[in-house]
């Protein structure tokens, strides 16, 4: 913590940015592969997503790499779907399973991210 910065300043800017980003228009690319029924799992995710928690405040472009490699390699999309929130600012990618709503709001800034229990933080040996 720096020295003039109070112990809940931290939490109020997540906060504000928050408040703000309920406001900010989104600009989402969804990279899918082909017509299989893990593509059409995270469109039909996304799109039920967006529309309960942005409606009017997003665009969303579908993007079949196999139909627009060159898109894919672009954006270094490396395994689908890919979701990228490319607007409000910071750049998000979110990979693979887009089935989780409370991922992708955490991913789209729309949701803080949960304190867990002490006991979910611990590696694989125990430690934290």
């Amino acid at each position: 913590m720096k020295g003039d910065e109070e112990p809940g300043s931290a939490t109020e800017k997540f906060e504000k940015a928050l408040e703000k980003a309920k406001k900010a228009k989104y600009v989402l690319r969804l990279f899918i592969a082909g017509s299989t029924t893990k593509s059409a799992q995270a469109l039909e995710s996304i799109r039920e997503i967006c529309e309960k928690n942005l409606k009017g405040r997003y665009t969303l472009e579908v993007i079949d790499i196999y139909q627009q490699p060159e898109l894919a390699r672009e954006q270094q999309i490396i395994a689908a779907p890919t979701l990228i929130k490319s607007l409000p600012l910071p750049l998000q990618r979110m990979i693979g399973d887009l089935s989780s709503t409370e991922r992708i709001l955490v991913g789209l800034n729309l949701k803080p991210i949960d304190e867990q229990p002490d006991e979910s933080r611990r590696d694989s040996d125990g430690y934290k």
